[in-house]
């Protein structure tokens, strides 16, 4: 049985095949540190609140991490920032490694086929993906995995455009990055990141309206939508106008790549947007309406979004997984009926 895996800035999320069904498994990818006491522990184990100890601290680990942040009113850490494994958090690769480990749980066989999720290097920064990659593909390994990259916005082709034979754009909108992807019957055309995402519109909104992020986040992920009817100098007010600078950005920067890559004209593509940072209400129609604007050699057949866009990178990276594993099964079974069978006397 394959897997996919997305390792994203602000959760990681599996994705498996049951019978019929694709099954998810999600958890926030970020941790608060509390004071260790017997009673805290005791108490954290038998809520099954994910955490682990090291010396007189306690890290909170997962979906768990931001309630308890709330309410102890700190900020939460992350083992990824801006799309990779964060330089600057010592616990980065403990941490990532255990949310990983109760997300995609244990290989159902040994080498069981896992594509993970890789951004591409961003154009509009110099940040390099190449030490996040190798990192996860060694810690993915040694859980006894046979883990294999795959580009990001890649996996939404993957996942989203099958009926239209793998060929469109497809635009992961995530918290750390912006991966895109422009594909031809399942070839990538053009693929890039930019280095702002789902953080860099919570950032800019608590520094404009003096809100802790973790509170922003908070607000953006309950019910907040685009529809710029909020009131001027809220929280709200401040997402949507970040949210439409975010967009004219990534629009601005597929112009240019598209310019620079001297795409073919005549193209009719369709172009799905995902991610955790496309969900609010309103998002898909804003994102629309920008690109209507843009000069873009090639034509524009529809812009969609999937009903759950937070899950569409974990099921293009199984999608992948699974067809690699069929093509590896296909190719053993060819071996095995090519192998001479020696002739009896």
């Amino acid at each position: 049985m394959a897997k996919g895996i997305d390792v994203g800035t602000m959760n990681v999320l599996s994705g498996r095949q049951d019978g019929n069904e694709t099954v998810f498994v999600q958890q926030r990818n970020s941790f608060v540190e509390i004071e260790y006491s017997d009673m805290a522990d005791q108490m954290l184990s038998r809520s099954e609140v994910l955490h682990i100890r090291k010396d007189d601290k306690v890290y909170v680990v997962g979906d768990d991490a931001l309630n308890f942040a709330n309410i102890f009113n700190k900020e939460t850490r992350r083992p990824m920032q801006a799309g990779i494994l964060s330089s600057e958090e010592s616990s980065a690769i403990p941490m990532i490694k255990l949310i990983t480990e109760q997300v995609v749980g244990e290989p159902s066989r040994p080498n069981e086929r896992l594509y993970y999720s890789s951004p591409a290097d961003p154009i509009d920064s110099e940040l390099s993906t190449l030490y996040h990659e190798k990192t996860l593909e060694s810690m993915l390994g040694e859980m006894g995995y046979d883990p294999e990259p795959i580009n990001e916005g890649m996996a939404v082709i993957y996942s989203e455009l099958a009926d239209n034979d793998f060929t469109g754009l497809g635009i992961s909108f995530g918290a750390g990055m912006t991966n895109v992807c422009l594909a031809y019957y399942a070839v990538p055309v053009m693929k890039f990141s930019i280095a702002r995402g789902g953080d860099w519109v919570d950032e800019q909104t608590a520094q404009a309206t003096g809100t802790p992020v973790d509170k922003v986040t908070s607000i953006k992920e309950d019910d907040f939508e685009l529809d710029f009817e909020t009131d001027v100098g809220g929280v709200e007010g401040a997402l949507a106008i970040h949210y439409e600078n975010l967009l004219e950005y990534v629009i601005e920067n597929i112009t240019e790549e598209v310019d620079e890559e001297d795409i073919e004209e005549g193209l009719d593509v369709p172009v799905v947007v995902t991610g955790g940072t496309s969900s609010p209400d309103g998002f898909e129609n804003l994102f629309e309406d920008h690109l209507g604007d843009a000069e873009i050699p090639f034509s524009i057949s529809g812009v969609s979004s999937p009903e759950e866009p937070m899950f569409s990178v974990a099921s293009g990276a199984l999608v992948a997984a699974r067809s690699d594993e069929g093509d590896t099964h296909d190719d053993e079974s060819a071996e095995a009926e090519a192998e001479p069978v020696e002739a009896e006397d």
